[in-house]
């Protein structure tokens, strides 16, 4: 981990293990103490790591509002915000969501081929080269992450991204919030999606902290090393 910054997937799914419905609409079924979880754990953060899908769907990202937070990052010399980094290797990311007009730096992870088609926009386009069709090699990406000065990175969607990181070991630790919906369905998305792993070669975690919250637990885990 010297040459990457720390990484933590931050997601929230319902009991069934859904992090949207079947049409991928944008999760919103997250209380507001789980949202207070979301902001916290941003504010903890240089850099999150978002996917052009949940971006999509959702149009916006995570701010970092509460003052005791800001008061906090300005303590340990952050800005106010940090860095959103959106994760798409075709580079095709509508100008007109509302994400750009928030108050965070907007940057781009894409490949060669995605650079013909990134927004004026973004602030900073980083490019790297595909592993596979699709599929940008994370673990350089990473590397030049923590080159740039980021240390600890968010990750907050969607699962397609989370499957990547794991299959390229890039993942620290896991917050997953289980919230008390059940959606079903067995094209909606869960919070690692990809082709998936054999039972033999299955990620092995280990549980840091458990903690109910009215009607939603809270899970921490740390990603063992394979």
């Amino acid at each position: 981990m010297e040459n990457r910054p720390k990484t933590a997937v931050i997601l929230a799914m319902t009991a069934d293990g859904k992090i949207a419905d079947f049409q991928r609409n944008a999760a919103r079924f997250g209380s507001n103490i789980d949202q207070n979880h979301l902001e916290k754990q941003i504010s903890l953060v240089d850099g999150v790591l978002l996917g052009a899908r949940t971006l999509r769907a959702f149009g916006t990202t995570v701010i970092v509002k509460d003052a005791e937070l800001l008061a906090n990052r300005k303590q340990n010399n952050k800005p106010s915000q940090p860095i959103n980094i959106v994760v798409s290797a075709s580079g095709k990311i509508a100008d007109n969501l509302r994400f750009f007009s928030q108050p965070v730096p907007h940057w781009l992870m894409t490949t060669q081929e995605g650079t013909k088609e990134q927004t004026s926009k973004f602030e900073k386009v980083l490019t790297f080269p595909e592993i596979e069709a699709g599929k940008i090699n994370l673990v350089e990406a990473l590397k030049r992450l923590k080159e740039l000065g980021l240390s600890h990175l968010a990750i907050i969607g969607g699962g397609e991204l989370v499957a990547n990181c794991l299959e390229q070991n890039l993942i620290d630790e896991l917050w997953l919030t289980v919230c008390p919906y059940l959606l079903g369905g067995k094209t909606a998305p869960t919070p690692v999606e990809g082709m998936g792993f054999l039972s033999s070669h299955a990620q092995k975690l280990e549980l840091l902290s458990l903690e109910q919250k009215e009607q939603e637990i809270f899970l921490h885990y740390k990603v063992l090393s394979v």
